[in-house]
């Protein structure tokens, strides 16, 4: 891919009280022109940095030099230690994924537990009102949550001024306001903690002392695994893994990819199609009980649960001579190499190592209008019937929206929706495939709404 200017830039965000001076920021990843036609802000999914925007950002700058594409790096990324890992040497790395980096412990950032929606869209909110002094034009989107968060974003009341009137339009990628099956929280929920689909999930009394999703499919010390793993295919693709990330002898490729790679990764929105392991023992697909159990009440629809009947289980080498490997193939959407290339960058890496509990509370706590609600105070999402903004919305179609998603979202509001799918993508696909496609929809898209 031909090279693109990029700048990481740490501005100063909301003042949260008891948060440290440095961690009171709003970080972008900005690619392009410094001053563009128009700007296009766009938020990462969940447990993602803005490293996981990387590739999707320079493919749609390079298809169109007049936009301009910030990624979002949400502040707790700055309690992360990627700079450290890019760093290391090899034996350095292999230490790390086998056992990670101690994380701080939840006193050490007990004040994360203020860092709820309303801080994350006050450091977008940042991001946005600069955007305007650069560019005649901008627009606000997202992958995955950042998707809902867009939405939640364009609904929201900031102090008078409702967030859609701060951009000229919406981009919305197989994430949108109205995904999750979950009933709508109870106040005592909110306060107390509940049980979700995969992870329990601490309340606002509790969160001093839970301050960061810490479960055991993704924790900062995983994290640290996974970038660790990453850094070492990327280096030495076909050198047997030292780390723990699989049970079974595994090339450092096979390794990383066997835990995000479609065919292999039970949860939907952790999913890429990158290729195939080879010299492989597999066990069966997951049973249709088990993945309603688990995904039903996550996201709820068929385009999930599609995706996870098709997972299958991985028993280690079926030559027990030889690793696991792992192949590239004509159905791979996205590279291999690529993905764990840009795993770990010095802009920014692909994961949100420290992920607020409060966030993910607020957001099933908001839904998208909480009007009316025991929230509408304390989480003023209140202006989502008055949003007239144009919307695209792009679906993948093997990820964990469909169309009727996003028309369901637009049945909520006044917005002029444009929907497409991208057959056969998974979820991560969208941002990190080898084809320009989404982005190429994307400018298009922008070009027909200035």
């Amino acid at each position: 891919m031909p090279p693109v200017e990029v700048q990481r830039v740490v501005r100063p965000g909301v003042t949260v009280p008891g948060t440290p001076a440095r961690l009171n920021a709003s970080i972008t990843v900005r690619y392009g022109a410094a001053r563009p036609q128009r700007i296009l802000i766009l938020m990462p999914g969940l447990f993602g940095g803005a490293g996981s925007l990387d590739r999707l950002a320079r493919q749609i700058v390079l298809a169109d030099p007049e936009t301009g594409v910030w990624a979002v790096d949400r502040r707790s990324n700055l309690l992360e230690s990627g700079d450290q890992l890019l760093k290391m040497s090899t034996a350095e790395l292999s230490n790390v994924a086998k056992s990670g980096l101690t994380p701080a412990a939840p006193a050490q950032v007990a004040y994360m537990k203020d860092w709820g929606l309303d801080t994350a869209l006050r450091d977008v909110r940042a991001a946005v009102l600069e955007a305007h002094t650069l560019a005649p034009r901008v627009y606000l989107g997202g992958h995955s949550l950042g998707g809902v968060l867009t939405g939640l974003y364009a609904a929201y009341d900031f102090s008078g001024q409702p967030g859609f009137r701060d951009v000229s339009g919406l981009v919305m990628l197989d994430g949108v306001p109205g995904i999750t099956a979950s009933a709508a929280l109870t106040l005592q929920q909110y306060q107390n903690g509940f049980d979700a689909a995969v992870v329990k999930t601490a309340g606002l009394n509790t969160l001093a002392a839970n301050p960061y999703i810490a479960a055991d499919f993704f924790s900062p010390r995983r994290a640290s695994q996974g970038v660790a793993q990453a850094l070492l295919a990327a280096r030495s693709p076909n050198t047997v893994s030292p780390g723990t990330l699989t049970v079974y002898p595994a090339t450092n490729l096979a390794a990383a990819l066997i835990q995000v790679q479609s065919r292999y990764a039970p949860l939907p929105f952790l999913a890429v199609t990158a290729g195939h392991a080879s010299n492989v023992n597999e066990l069966g697909s997951l049973p249709a009980v088990f993945a309603k159990l688990l995904v039903g009440p996550l996201l709820g629809h068929n385009a999930a649960l599609n995706s996870l009947l098709n997972v299958h289980a991985v028993a280690g080498p079926q030559n027990p001579a030889q690793p696991v490997g792992w192949a590239n193939d004509a159905k791979a959407i996205t590279d291999p190499l690529d993905f764990v290339e840009s795993y770990a960058l010095p802009t920014g890496d692909y994961t949100e190592w420290y992920f607020p509990q409060r966030l993910a509370l607020d957001v099933l706590a908001a839904r998208l209008n909480t009007r009316g609600t025991p929230f509408e105070r304390l989480l003023p999402v209140i202006h989502n019937p008055e949003v007239t903004l144009p919307v695209l919305g792009i679906s993948a179609g093997n990820g964990i929206t469909d169309e009727s998603d996003f028309r369901n979202y637009a049945r909520t509001n006044h917005v002029s929706l444009s929907v497409v799918t991208v057959p056969g993508y998974a979820h991560l696909d969208v941002t990190a495939a080898i084809s320009n496609t989404v982005a190429r929809q994307i400018v298009s898209w922008l070009k027909i709404h200035p």
